[in-house]
């Protein structure tokens, strides 16, 4: 399950295909550890783009942040750091079976 709360950040619905096109990868890792759900808000501040995402899983669960000029860049590099922590998941998870 996935919640994005844009906050007072407009996007189209362009951006939001795309951003589901960015998480189609972590949301595959998620849902083959189990119980998957993941929260996104967007804040603009000032100039820049600030992107919190809690993800919840059966392994574990994460809080992060990235904060950038661009909300393309600082969803991206969010986004990265959840799919390599879902991987790390999946294969400590595997690691232990």
């Amino acid at each position: 399950m996935i919640k994005l709360d844009s906050g007072n950040v407009l996007l189209k619905p362009s951006h939001r295909r795309q951003l589901m096109t960015w998480l189609r990868r972590a949301m595959r890792l998620g849902q083959r550890i189990g119980n998957f759900a993941i929260s996104i808000s967007m804040q603009r501040i000032g100039r820049a783009y600030e992107v919190r995402a809690t993800v919840e899983d059966s392994a574990g669960t994460l809080h992060c942040r990235s904060k950038r000029h661009d909300w393309r860049d600082a969803l991206r590099d969010l986004i990265h750091r959840l799919t390599q922590w879902l991987h790390g998941q999946q294969l400590r998870q595997f690691a232990t079976a």
